[in-house]
């Protein structure tokens, strides 16, 4: 058989229906036991010998089922189908010789077919495309009764159900293979990151740990101590170098978050008093005050939930306004599935611009306090290890509120419905 092709370039509709096509993958490659069961299905409820499911590209109509004749290709200009592609409703015709649209089709006159009744119903996405059309045919004129055109364009809607099942599976299995390759390529890292940070915070504390000798050692000289100029230099070469020490392990916890979480029944109002005991001498120092809520219980990684508290809270002493005593409130609230506690101060605050960037690596918003741009980045690196989220809200006056939500496990809660204590 010699098909015939158009020349003629595509419409916008053709456009739609070719990306729809290629999307769903059905051409050459349809899912045959569903489909076999729809078309032989609209055979039956229209009491006719044969049934075709036909697509129609560009330049050619395919049939990827077909009840009572083997499915082929034919020429778009050919096609049945394609003269009544694009419309939206079913089409009964009892006998197409007589018919203004098909009675010169060669599936009529006999050149390749000697149909008479011809019924089809549209095919179409969820998107309003038209990619075919499910049609039922026979060489007798016939009628269709209601109950058989409704069905026939029932059948048809569920061909169009199948291929978009099919696509949606197609699209489910590709996010779950990229999320796996994801969180393989994530964990390969965070390996990589931690025997790199583990390697390199090794080999720079050693120099710096004789530099910091050297230095204390020097400054005890009788011939420093009496220049003022050196004790200076000296002085000044030793806190460098404890700075950067300081750095060293920060960084080193930064790379180690998450790698290995070691969670278990934690009481956070004993992580919290843990962390005010350490930050006792600057609390004491800037006079600063800090109340707490009755906080939760959580299962959850006890070490780095202390990191994060000792972190947020020491950012909240540290970033006070001039000439105004800290004033720091750790409160905590029970979502649906989470636990979100808060730390608000009363200090110089964050613009809302800068809300996002504070929380990345060596990101530092104020520079007038000293700081690495690391502790916040490592805050949300611990929460996020832990499946949870973190953020910072709007205060009334001045201040600073930041959150921090973790999920809330039904064996930490207690019953006596304050703050999951027991």
């Amino acid at each position: 058989m010699t098909i015939r092709t158009s020349e003629a370039p595509p419409s916008t509709a053709t456009r739609r229906r070719e990306a729809a096509l290629h999307e769903y993958d059905v051409l050459g490659n349809a899912p045959q036991r569903e489909l076999q069961a729809l078309v032989d299905i609209a055979a039956q409820v229209c009491d006719v010998p044969r049934a075709a499911i036909n697509l129609i590209t560009a330049t050619h109509q395919q049939q990827i089922a077909t009840t009572g004749f083997d499915p082929s290709i034919c020429a778009r200009e050919d096609s049945m189908c394609a003269a009544v592609l694009e419309h939206a409703d079913r089409v009964v015709v009892p006998d197409a010789s007589l018919d203004a649209r098909f009675r010169h089709n060669p599936f009529v006159t006999g050149v390749l077919g000697d149909v008479r009744f011809y019924a089809s119903a549209p095919l179409t996405t969820p998107d309003g495309v038209i990619i075919g059309r499910l049609c039922v045919f026979d060489a007798t004129p016939r009628h269709l009764d209601a109950a058989q055109e409704q069905s026939l364009s029932a059948v048809a809607e569920r061909v169009v159900d199948v291929l978009e099942l099919r696509l949606r599976t197609r699209r489910l299995q590709d996010s779950l293979e990229a999320l796996t390759q994801a969180q393989e390529e994530l964990r390969r890292s965070n390996e990589a990151l931690s025997v790199f940070a583990g390697q390199v915070s090794h080999d720079l504390r050693t120099p710096l740990t004789a530099i910091m000798a050297s230095t204390e050692l020097l400054g005890q000289e009788d011939s420093v101590r009496a220049d003022e100029w050196a004790q200076r230099l000296v002085t000044t070469a030793h806190r460098a170098a404890g700075r950067m020490a300081g750095m060293i392990e920060e960084i080193l916890a930064y790379a180690l978050v998450g790698a290995e979480l070691r969670r278990s029944r934690t009481d956070v109002d004993e992580v919290l008093a843990s962390a005010l005991e350490d930050l006792e001498p600057a609390l004491r120092a800037s006079g600063a005050t800090v109340t707490s809520d009755r906080l939760p219980v959580l299962i959850v990684d006890r070490q780095q939930l202390y990191s994060v508290l000792l972190n947020l809270v020491s950012n909240a002493v540290k970033y006070a306004r001039p000439q105004i005593a800290p004033r720091v409130a750790v409160s905590a609230e029970q979502r649906p599935g989470s636990w979100r506690i808060t730390v608000q101060d009363n200090g110089i605050g964050i613009a809302e611009a800068d809300r996002k960037k504070v929380f990345e690596l060596f990101n530092r918003i104020e520079t007038s306090v000293q700081g690495s741009g690391i502790g916040l980045a490592t805050v949300k690196r611990i929460i996020e290890a832990h499946g949870g989220a973190i953020g910072i809200g709007t205060v009334e006056g001045p201040g600073c509120s930041v959150w921090f939500e973790l999920p809330a496990d039904v064996t930490a809660a207690g019953t006596d419905g304050g703050g999951g204590r027991d």
